[in-house]
């Protein structure tokens, strides 16, 4: 009479562990699709950029920068100043495409998947940081920790998806939604960056104001100040072509 009791109290328990990690995975999936519909919520976005490059001696750096968004893939970042800088760009499109512009080579040039992690124009961001993508068609989300304050997902790049991290930590705010901090991991699952966002709401919509990213690898951080943000303007898909990639 003893085993079928314990049998049965077994696979009570089994079940009820299976409907609970589905329940945490169906949470997680929700938290993360809401990040996205925060961060992606306008049909388009306009910025200018105000970049602070600082080393290990407290050295800095600045630079000036555009940014044009349209829906959840397509983003375009130039480079405005200093001289020396302007004109480079980055263009992000669906389906994993990216390009790069460097004025003093004349052309562009294609971003293959696998060198994605390489810094862009000397910044602490990579391609892979600065590529425009929903994290729920990047990443599976496990809801490891709720705090008073932040939902922490762990963020695991999808079997068909090119990653460069093994993991991303990700505290997302409980109230809004929005990213407070993200933590990479490099493929050998040690912490690589810290990104710390603050967010501005304006026009109903969340939007970051500032992203301060540690490379903890150079020990070196750029800070992005966002600044003149418009919303909902109607930008032209003709923005992000190539075409107008290399025209500055």
């Amino acid at each position: 009479m003893k085993t079928p009791t314990f049998t049965t109290a077994t696979l009570i328990f089994l079940i009820a562990h299976f409907l609970t990690v589905q329940l945490a995975a169906q949470d997680a999936s929700e938290i993360l699709n809401k990040l996205d519909n925060v961060v992606y919520a306008s049909e388009d976005q306009t910025s200018k950029v105000i970049m602070v490059l600082t080393d290990g001696n407290g050295n800095e750096r600045t630079r000036e920068a555009e940014i044009w968004q349209k829906g959840t893939d397509k983003r375009l970042f130039r480079f405005t100043a200093p001289a020396a800088e302007a004109g480079i760009a980055f263009l992000s499109l669906p389906d994993d495409v990216m390009y790069l512009y460097m004025p003093a080579f004349g052309r562009e040039r294609r971003i293959a998947s696998h060198v994605k992690n390489q810094s862009f124009a000397g910044t602490d961001f990579s391609y892979e940081d600065l590529e425009s993508t929903r994290y729920a068609d990047k990443y599976e989300p496990v809801l490891l920790e709720e705090t008073s304050e932040h939902y922490v997902l762990e963020l695991t790049p999808l079997p068909d998806v090119r990653s460069d991290y093994s993991k991303v930590i990700a505290f997302v705010n409980k109230d809004h939604y929005y990213p407070e901090k993200m933590e990479s991991y490099d493929r050998g699952r040690q912490k690589a960056k810290i990104a710390n966002y603050t967010f501005e709401k304006k026009d109903d919509y969340w939007y970051i104001k500032e992203i301060h990213m540690q490379n903890l690898k150079r020990d070196h951080s750029t800070r992005m100040t966002f600044r003149d943000v418009v919303f909902d303007t109607g930008l032209d898909d003709g923005i992000f072509t190539v075409r107008n990639l290399t025209r500055y």
